[in-house]
């Protein structure tokens, strides 16, 4: 019996993704543990950038790329003539005192 070379190429694709397939918890906080082997087999390591996807199915989880912060893009262009705790003491009103 002869195989199309699409059949093997969707078996070998499904074969593919369950090998993966596996279940996490979300905590109360909303984080998830990702199992080891998928740490591994992406080599995410602890601060490695992930992105999710959403689609029609679920999301996808995949390693990103390490970019800039929004922040940084900013990061020191505002001058102010005060430093900002008497800033933050004006605007929220004195700190408790501390013992």
């Amino acid at each position: 019996m002869r195989t199309s070379s699409a059949a093997f190429v969707l078996t070998f694709k499904v074969k593919d993704l369950t090998l993966y397939r596996m279940k996490s918890i979300i905590s109360s906080k909303g984080q998830v543990t990702v199992p080891a082997q998928i740490r591994e087999k992406l080599g995410l390591l602890p601060g490695t950038v992930v992105t999710f996807q959403l689609s029609n199915e679920g999301a996808i989880l995949k390693k990103g790329e390490l970019g800039a912060h929004p922040v940084d893009a900013v990061y020191g262009r505002l001058k102010l003539r005060r430093p900002v705790d008497d800033l933050l003491d004006e605007m929220r009103g004195p700190r408790p005192r501390t013992r």
